[in-house]
Formats: structure tokens, sequence, C-alpha cells
């Protein structure tokens, strides 16, 4: 047999095997547990008896998110064809109904949904996924945009250089995701711009997602005193990259040497306390914290790894290479998902419909994480898109909760590796063309009324 269908054979056969010994249905089904539902039963809304119940809501409100086709009608005509496929009678396909059960559902219910989904992802992670048998946790923010209505931009105001009526609202997030596996263990939302929606803000009301013993992996926004001695405080290890002013002003001449361009320094407590931080915190923080500064691929990083023997630089290396896996889960969120541009109009809603998203991110982040467990394989080294095209796919044929439907999924989502490609270095450009169309300058009620008046502006090439 030729040797690779030889392994292609053996995968097939230790999938099927421990997809039946490991109950995948009840590992996939994690939302509908009596023992989770339990959890999140004093947060659900007093309902009657409807078409759309929260559950049901949930149910199409994921959907909708992992579809290409992310509008209400589309959710609402599945339902419809789903019930007439089934004997029942069909629903009206009017989208009101189900729009106003979309608004009853309480975005603590998702919320709950996505860190408990998240930190059992995680648990998961077994050594052979974790750093030198520490678990990793990824910082990153981003910014997404909503429908330009007068409500979102109270709520998120457009970007200051950009003239009203031209700009989109634009929500702050940063999140914490799980290196191993991919899976978000948190999320914090705010504003753009003003005063508490910066990212050391936001990350700074998730910290208690992170657990004694973890690493916590970020870039050079996070690298500041106050959040290192926190860490520290909490038993949490922090490698970011150097901040800018610092790192110019790095002279690896100076403290204990460790070995080449690596050293302990001691670094003073500023004298100025922060504006959001209360005065009994600032008293309370040490005067002095021991860091480690080491530079590795022309970048200088500072740790609380202070010790080479059980960190040694070359670890440390190998570890900050693994940041760039969070840009890649904002990518798969913003790109593939579509987090990037939200549709509801509400702000209320639209941070629903970022929490749906980040829901529907962790179930596929679930699937994957399975079929690495059965394929004796890294999660990353698995597609999210491959595992996403293949979970619709499966819903079209009919429920995903049989056996044998899961262990062939399982088993093709597997198949696809993602290509190592380490120091890969594209240019931020793109190739294609955009269409000769000049940019919106004004309202578009106001170019809409010079339309009507004066017509179209002839193309010029």
């Amino acid at each position: 047999m030729n040797p690779r269908r030889q392994i292609l054979h053996h995968q097939r056969q230790r999938i099927r095997r421990h997809t039946t010994s490991c109950d995948a249905p009840a590992f996939f089904n994690l939302l509908t547990t009596p023992q989770f539902l339990r959890r999140v039963e004093s947060i659900l809304p007093v309902h009657r008896d409807r078409l759309f119940p929260p559950t049901e809501t949930l149910s199409m409100f994921l959907a909708q998110a992992l579809s290409a086709d992310r509008s209400c009608q589309n959710a609402v005509d599945e339902l419809s064809i789903k019930r007439a496929c089934g004997g029942l009678k069909p629903n009206s396909t009017r989208t009101g109904a189900y729009c106003k059960a979309r608004q009853r559902l309480p975005v603590e219910m998702v919320s709950t949904l996505l860190r408990s989904t998240g930190s059992s992802i995680s648990d998961q992670a077994i050594a052979s996924w974790c750093w030198m048998g520490r678990p990793v946790r990824l910082v990153d923010g981003t910014t997404v945009t909503m429908p330009d209505t007068s409500a979102n931009q109270r709520a998120y105001p457009q970007s200051r250089g950009q003239k009203v009526g031209l700009g989109f609202p634009i929500c702050r997030v940063v999140g914490i995701v799980c290196l191993a596996s991919g899976a978000v263990l948190d999320v914090s939302l705010g504003r753009f711009r003003g005063k508490g929606g910066d990212e050391q803000t936001l990350l700074r009301s998730m910290l208690d997602t992170l657990k004694t013993g973890d690493v916590l992996l970020g870039d050079a926004y996070y690298a500041t005193y106050f959040l290192l001695c926190e860490l520290q405080r909490k038993g949490v290890d922090g490698v970011f990259e150097q901040y800018g002013a610092r790192r110019r002003r790095t002279d690896f001449r100076l403290g204990q040497q460790l070995g080449p361009e690596d050293h302990l320094i001691e670094l003073k407590k500023p004298e100025k306390r922060p504006p959001w931080m209360g005065q009994a915190f600032y008293e309370q923080a040490p005067e002095r914290l021991t860091v480690r500064e080491l530079k590795a691929d022309g970048k200088i990083l500072v740790t609380t790894l202070c010790c080479p023997k059980r960190t040694p630089k070359a670890a440390l290396k190998v570890l900050f290479k693994g940041r760039w896996h969070v840009e890649l889960d904002l990518r798969n969120l913003k790109a593939t998902l579509g987090v990037g541009q939200l549709s509801c109009k509400t702000p209320s809603m639209a941070v629903k419909e970022l929490w749906i998203y980040f829901l529907a991110h962790n179930l596929i982040r679930m699937i994957m994480a399975q079929s690495a467990l059965l394929a004796d394989c890294l999660p990353r080294e698995l597609s999210f898109k491959h595992s996403l095209q293949l979970w619709l796919a499966l819903r079209q044929y009919g429920s995903a909760a049989e056996e044998e439907d899961m262990s062939n999924l399982f088993m093709l989502v597997a198949q696809r590796r993602v290509g190592n490609r380490p120091g890969r270095i594209e240019p931020r450009a793109v190739k294609r063309r955009p269409q000769a169309y000049p940019l919106l300058t004004k309202p578009r009620r106001f170019a809409r009324a010079e339309v009507r008046k004066y017509g179209h502006p002839k193309h010029v090439k």
C-alpha cells in the first residue's frame, strides 16, 4: 500500500475507534447538556411558549453568524423549509417575530456561553499542546464597524479624523485567546475613543480570566509596569515586546548579564499615578520590579520569566513567534466570519451580534480541538475555514448529532493541514485594483440631492 494511503487508513481507523469511545456527540452538544443549561437558567428571560423560544433563537442566530448569507430573511426561510420538510405547519416568512425574539435574548446568556465553551475547550488541552507544560494566553485588540445610525454613533463614535456623516461607528474589542486551541476565553468591548476604551483598560477588566501558572503573550502595547506587577501578583507570567520608547533606551551592558543580549534589570515604579488607578492600588504596587530583557529576531522582549535555566532564550524566541496566531484568529473572525462589519442598527443588538460571532467561532474551535485529539495533531495545524466549510456542508444534510456523522466530520477536518511557513513575510498591499469610483466626500443625502439636480458626473478615464 502507498505510504501516504497507509497513513490515512490508520488515521481513519484511529478516529473511528476514538469517536466511539469518547462520546463525540455529547462533547459537541455541550450547549444542550442539562448540567450546562442549569448554569444559565437563571439568566433566561421569562418567556411564553412561542415559535422562537430563547434556545431556538440562539440556534438560529448562531446559524446566521456561520452562514454566508447572514440576513434574518434567510434564517427565517431556512426554518420554514425545515418545518415543512418535518411535516409541521410552515411558519410565516416574515422576519418581525424572529427579530423581536433576538432582541429578547439576553446578552448575558450569550457571553456566559462563550466563556464556558472557551474554558471547556482550553481545559482539554493535553501536555503536548502546551508550551513547556504551561498554558499560554494570547491578548490583542482590534476594531469593528457598525451601521451608521445615530444610536450607534452616540454609543460608539466614529474616528475624529472623519467628517460627520462620512464615517462609521467603531467599537474596540480586546480578547484573550488560548494559544493551544484558538478558543476565545473572554472578550471586552469599549468605545474607539474616549475614557475607558483603550486596550489596557479593557484587558484589566478580564484579568480574572487568567489563572495561576498561565503565560500571557502580547505585543508592545501591554508591556507596562503596573500590568506586569498585577500579573506577578496573580501568579501569571507575561511575555511582551518592549514598548517603543523603552526599546530605544535598552542597554544590555547594564543589569545582571544572563547571556548575549539577555539581562535582568530593575524597573522603578512611575512617580505619576495613572488617572485610571486608585491611590490605594498605587501605594500597594511594589517600588521596584525585576524583569528580563532579551533580543530575539530583531525584537526586544520583556518578561517576568527571569530564570535562564528554566526558560532558555531559545524557548522564549519560539514562544513569541506564536503570538502571530492571534492575528490569524482575528483574521478568521473578521474576514471568514464577517465580524469586521456588523449589521445590527442599535448598540445593544450590535453588541449581542458581536458576542454571537465569538460564540460561533468557539463552536468551530470545539470541532477542531476534538479532531486534533483524535488525529493526534495540534489544533493549530488544522484549517479554521476548512472546518467551517465542512460544518456548513454537514448541516445541509440533516442533524450533526449522529455519531457516524460526527465521526466523518472529525476525520475530514483532520485531513486538511495548514502550511508551515516560518518567517513568512508578505507586503501589506493588494494587487487587484479597485473600481474607478470616487470616494464619498459628503453625507449621502447631500450627494443624492446633487445627483437628482445635476445627474451623475461623467466617467473620466
